[in-house]
């Protein structure tokens, strides 16, 4: 089936083009806003050739694998007559915006502001993994060559600046990339937003908090206020903000001076609250976030990497069942802003693994019980998994036997716990499995990662393996 066949089934199956209010696309899934979630034929979707699975939570997630996402997703918003987007926009009409509210009113809040920062991150996560590649690259090459890189001349030196330029092209104006999304979530005007973001990093700042006594020269990262300070916490908060003066700006100024006077003032009043603010405030907590993290993940203590590893690696994916694991994206943000490198990333990843190597044991106790069933979701889903795309093994066969599902993450922590032990950086992030072992930071920091992936498998299989029955996989 052809993408554009895939797309058109889709639509049909969850009630046509008057049943969807908006669609967008994050790594492996097409998250589709229904007026009507009860329309949807959902049995049939998930037999749909081309689908890998099937999630209703707030947005009806259709899985459909890392690349295959996007592009049915391009085209399904052309069949649809929808913008891509999830979240109400003042280009759209009254009633999209009024069914995009009753479908966000099934959420708590922690999920609605959750989901609001995926929004502004996942539509950047390409970037993030072509950038952190290209560094990575270029920071190989370094260690490869040295003497041409020093030499400032020749072919090595001038590919190794090309790769230089690809990533910061994108990392080093990472926060006005992000106020630019936030822009679009929040209401605002994108390229105002971006101007929010550029502000963190303009060198005007260290002038400003020099003048106002703000600045320690000596240990300059320890400044009240200085370049960076609050990253992009303190841009995401401080995007929100503007979204709210500028509507009520607009508001009250006559539409023939609204061109002029309705951004001047916005800029004005929320660009001197947030320099002068919110910067310095987003920054100790982000500083403080930064602390507990380098001593969770960064500690020099092997227990302590070792408990912090398994840890999380065994409660990440209930996260992502109960929708939390979008607020670690920031997280993630922080540590490549502050310590190049992202610790986090590869310790979660061996969440999937876990589930890879439970899978395994149940395919072996299947065959065993004659499951012929079972043993064909797990091979069909297998090398999905092996890949990083976890949720035809979750939700087609660990979580529905409910044991295993905790077992995998049990397994998976054994991964985390090596991964952290090795302080294993990522450059980016993005899918896990074998897909991601190019986004370690180093070749050895790579090798690492496998070997957790590895380890991850193996206890995977080896916790399933005695911690389920055959006859619970019998009558699976």
């Amino acid at each position: 089936m052809t993408n554009q066949e895939l797309s058109r089934k889709i639509l049909e199956l969850v009630g046509g083009k008057s049943n969807v209010v908006s669609a967008v696309n994050c790594m492996t899934r097409l998250r589709i806003q229904l007026k009507d979630s009860s329309l949807a034929q959902i049995d049939e979707l998930k037999k749909t050739e081309g689908v890998l699975g099937v999630v209703e939570d707030e947005t009806l997630q259709v899985v459909l694998g890392p690349g295959k996402a996007r592009k049915v997703c391009d085209i399904f918003v052309v069949d649809a007559g929808v913008q891509n987007a999830q979240t109400m926009s003042t280009d759209n009409d009254w009633q999209t915006n009024k069914a995009a509210m009753k479908a966000g009113q099934r959420d708590n809040a922690l999920k609605r502001g959750l989901r609001t920062i995926a929004n502004i991150f996942i539509p950047m996560i390409p970037a993030i993994i072509a950038a952190g590649l290209f560094n990575g690259l270029a920071s190989l090459m370094g260690q490869i060559w040295p003497d041409q890189i020093a030499s400032a001349t020749g072919p090595i030196y001038l590919i190794n600046q090309l790769f230089s330029l690809f990533g910061g092209a994108f990392l080093t104006y990472f926060a006005i990339y992000t106020g630019v999304n936030a822009a679009k979530v929040f209401g605002a005007t994108p390229a105002m937003g971006g101007m929010i973001g550029g502000m963190s990093i303009g060198a005007q700042i260290v002038t400003i908090a020099t003048t106002l006594g703000l600045y320690d020269a000596v240990e300059p990262l320890n400044s009240v206020l200085t370049t960076g300070k609050g990253g992009i916490i303190g841009v995401i908060i401080g995007v929100w903000i503007l979204a709210k003066v500028e509507k009520f700006v607009r508001k009250h100024v006559p539409d023939v001076l609204d061109l002029i006077v309705t951004p001047l003032v916005s800029l004005l009043v929320v660009g001197t609250i947030y320099v002068l603010v919110l910067m310095p405030i987003t920054g100790f907590i982000s500083d403080g976030l930064v602390y507990v993290l380098s001593f969770l993940i960064n500690s020099t203590n092997p227990v302590v990497s070792i408990i912090s590893g398994f840890v999380m690696s065994a409660v990440f994916l209930p996260m992502v069942l109960l929708g939390l694991h979008h607020g670690l994206i920031p997280i993630y943000a922080i540590q490549l802003e502050t310590l190049g490198g992202v610790t986090l990333f590869p310790c979660l990843a061996m969440a999937g693994a876990g589930q890879v190597g439970a899978a395994l044991a149940i395919l072996l106790k299947a065959k065993k019980v004659k499951n012929l069933r079972m043993e064909q979701t797990i091979i069909g889903a297998l090398p999905a998994g092996v890949l990083g795309v976890g949720e035809p093994l979750i939700y087609g066969v660990t979580l529905p036997l409910g044991k295993p599902f905790i077992t995998a993450g049990l397994g998976a922590g054994f991964g985390g716990a090596f991964v952290m032990l090795m302080h294993v950086q990522a450059i980016a992030w993005g899918p896990s499995g074998l897909v991601a072992v190019p986004l370690m930071r180093t070749p050895m920091m790579m090798l690492f990662f496998f070997l957790g992936l590895v380890i991850a498998y193996i206890m995977g299989f080896i916790i399933t393996w005695f911690g389920i029955k055959a006859e619970d996989v019998a009558n699976a």
